[in-house]
């Protein structure tokens, strides 16, 4: 049974897959080599006993570059992963309730998102009649912002949300 190929690896035309009757070619030390026939690099790749790897397959003719694909196609997965794990949004909810200890402690792990490099989006949270007081919870969500000892940008101003209002912070 066969598995299909994990979404980070890119498929590439390697060694006899390869179409083209003549490639450019780009050893594995990165020098040009000029334009060869296409059986003449695949004699290099097997002689350094590497692989030849289809690298822009649309430029004319295709520019392929001799190396290990497995080594690359590793390296790929572990770049697609790094990617992926940087841009997280926090979310801290308080309420017009919090008292300013809770705060205190809140804004403290706001600061410890930050510094790890994490947008926050700090949500204010009106339940029934609190949703008559839009202007108190916009200045509660002002006061805990000047708690925060991070440098920070305002990402998004102050908005109506769902059930109140929101800001997204992000360091400078």
């Amino acid at each position: 049974m066969r598995f299909p190929p994990s979404p980070h690896i890119i498929e590439k035309r390697i060694n006899n897959r390869i179409w083209a009757k003549e490639v450019r070619l780009i050893d594995e030390s990165g020098n040009q080599l000029g334009i060869v026939s296409i059986q003449q690099a695949l004699r290099m790749a097997q002689e350094s006993g590497l692989d030849l790897v289809e690298v822009a397959e649309k430029a004319r003719p295709p520019v392929c570059r001799i190396m290990d694909y497995g080594k690359y196609q590793y390296r790929e997965t572990k770049s697609g992963k790094r990617k992926a794990k940087s841009a997280k949004t926090k979310n801290v909810l308080i309420r017009l309730t919090t008292s300013k200890h809770d705060l205190a402690i809140k804004a403290s792990n706001v600061n410890k998102f930050l510094k790890k490099g994490h947008k926050v989006r700090v949500e204010i949270q009106l339940r029934g009649r609190e949703k008559a007081h839009y202007d108190l919870a916009q200045e509660k969500l002002q006061e805990f912002v000047r708690q925060i000892q991070e440098q920070i940008k305002i990402d998004q101003v102050i908005k109506k949300s769902g059930r109140g209002l929101d800001i997204i912070i992000c360091r400078e």
